[in-house]
């Protein structure tokens, strides 16, 4: 009986202790709820407090509303309703439609007053231009023109595909001009194909197809030149100007044709020298302390009997107080006395070494026995190691720095120079 009344009291302690606890954590709830109020404004009245001097909308003013001390917070309106803004000519943003809404936002609003906005998110498609072409606008001055072509060389077939594009900007000798251009694989000058005749006109539009059966072994060592001609009345041809594009594998690699486009430049009509002439560029960036030297082509090569199997290349070489400090070469183009290389090469020279610095240009001729024959050479460099045309390129690069300087000069032997 005893233990029955121990049992029973010790249920009731526990179910008031139990009920204790129960409205001890209903008022701890009440408590931390009442310190952080917040209550949802209706949508017809401004959502603007000035609770300690702060705005929650930046907009613009609007009535004190009878919310309790704490902290400012407004439920966003629903995002079903938004309008189209515009924000500049092709860019638009959607800004939903809420108290905060500032009447000049509005859809019907003809100007733009976004600069008192701030509109988080936008996208600035000045980032996602590509570079704007200025092929068809820029022309230098002296420019004889501008031709656009594709190649393409297909290796199972052996045949090289030209596309002839079109020209622009051509420099016609009367007032009408009427060209067409002849595509010749050098060093072949023999056999070439023609485009049409196109009639009065200096922006010729020409889209046609050349296709030149090449091996694969030789392709590498040819140039492709397009020349372009001014028919007149009388059916004479005029050279207006022409292309040389050397076919080197770095130029017909790709899966598809690549569009290119080169000035038109003129024939030299002097005669070469007695031992050929080498054109090439030289162009000075004080601020790398770079000297760059592109060897464009020659012309007049006195190369020796046996031409059929003698490569001819180039080897540019830098040099210090008669000291050499560096050396490099071209690739080597086969029997042809008129070779065509287009290629760069960077030395480093310091400002201050280019009163004492100087170029050396030697053409040599290579045979089977692997002997190499010079042809000539040429120094370019300031008045302690050049005169006359050679000491005016070099002077002529030194005022335009950062442009290339471009010229022929004569070759001559060693003992010559």
């Amino acid at each position: 009986m005893a233990e029955q009344v121990a049992l029973v009291i010790g249920g009731l302690t526990g179910g008031l202790l139990l009920l204790l606890l129960i409205v001890v954590s209903c008022c701890l709830w009440k408590r931390l709820c009442a310190k952080f109020p917040y209550e949802e404004l209706p949508r017809g009245t401004t959502a603007a407090s000035s609770l300690q001097g702060n705005k929650l909308c930046p907009l613009h003013a609007g009535t004190q509303t009878s919310r309790p001390l704490g902290v400012p917070f407004v439920v966003p309106p629903s995002l079903q309703s938004r309008d189209w803004l515009p924000l500049h000519s092709r860019e638009w943003a959607q800004v939903p439609q809420g108290p905060c809404l500032a009447p000049e936002l509005l859809p019907h609003t003809t100007g733009s007053n976004l600069g008192n906005t701030c509109m988080v998110g936008t996208i600035n498609p000045e980032l996602y231009k590509f570079p704007e072409d200025k092929s068809e606008t820029d022309f230098p001055e002296g420019c004889r023109g501008r031709l656009w072509f594709s190649v393409e060389y297909q290796q199972e077939a052996e045949r090289l595909l030209v596309g002839l594009i079109k020209a622009q900007w051509l420099q016609a000798p009367s007032e009408t001009c009427s060209p067409l251009v002849k595509l010749h694989l050098l060093p072949d000058g023999r056999r070439f194909l023609q485009s049409k005749t196109k009639r009065k006109t200096a922006n010729p539009q020409f889209d046609e197809h050349f296709i030149f059966q090449v091996s694969s072994k030789s392709i590498s060592q040819m140039v492709l030149r397009f020349s372009v001609y001014h028919v007149d009345r009388q059916r004479k041809h005029q050279l207006l100007g022409q292309v040389l594009f050397p076919l080197k594998n770095e130029t017909l690699a790709g899966d598809y044709p690549r569009i290119i486009w080169r000035d038109l430049e003129a024939e030299s009509l002097e005669p070469p020298s007695e031992f050929g002439d080498l054109q090439f560029c030289l162009s000075y960036n004080d601020c790398l302390s770079r000297l760059t030297v592109v060897v464009l082509r020659a012309k007049g090569l006195r190369l020796q009997e046996d031409r059929t199997f003698a490569s001819v290349y180039v080897k540019v070489s830098l040099m210090n107080h008669n000291k050499f400090v560096k050396c490099k070469r071209t690739s080597a183009v086969l029997g042809s006395a008129n070779p065509v290389y287009s290629e760069t090469f960077i030395f480093k020279a310091e400002p201050t070494e280019l009163d004492t610095a100087s170029l050396c240009l030697t053409v040599l001729q290579s045979t089977e026995g692997d002997k190499s024959h010079q042809v000539g050479r040429v120094v370019v460099g300031p008045y302690m190691y050049a005169r006359g045309k050679e000491l005016e390129h070099w002077m002529e690069m030194l005022s335009k720095p950062k442009e290339l300087v471009k010229c022929w000069h004569a070759l001559c032997h060693a003992t010559e120079s």
